[in-house]
């Protein structure tokens, strides 16, 4: 199983909306994720708008192509993308670069 840590920033003034939204994700996109591996998928706040999103999955890059085949996907990654900082024309899902893991005590 592979460990999975991410950041982005998210804009400051978008800090309220954003946490309403991730407590009402979408009960398609949530299946969604789980049936393309997504597996203790954890998002963590912090208030400048820094990210970080954990996940356990077999293989990163299947699950990040099985839900960039999945219609809802591209909704939601649609309707999230303002919230974000420093994109580039990018969904937000493409901009989620894995961090290296140093450390990891089982």
């Amino acid at each position: 199983m592979q460990r999975v840590c991410f950041l982005l920033k998210v804009r400051q003034d978008k800090l309220a909306e954003y946490r309403e939204r991730h407590a009402a994700v979408w009960p398609e996109m949530l299946e969604a994720l789980s049936a393309t591996g997504w597996h203790n998928y954890s998002l963590f706040l912090r208030e400048d708008g820094l990210l970080v999103g954990y996940l356990e999955t077999e293989d990163f890059q299947a699950a990040l192509d099985g839900m960039a085949a999945a219609e809802v996907n591209a909704r939601w990654q649609a309707e999230m993308a303002p919230f974000f900082e420093s994109l580039d024309g990018t969904r937000p899902d493409e901009a989620m670069k894995p961090l290296t893991e140093v450390f990891h005590l089982a």
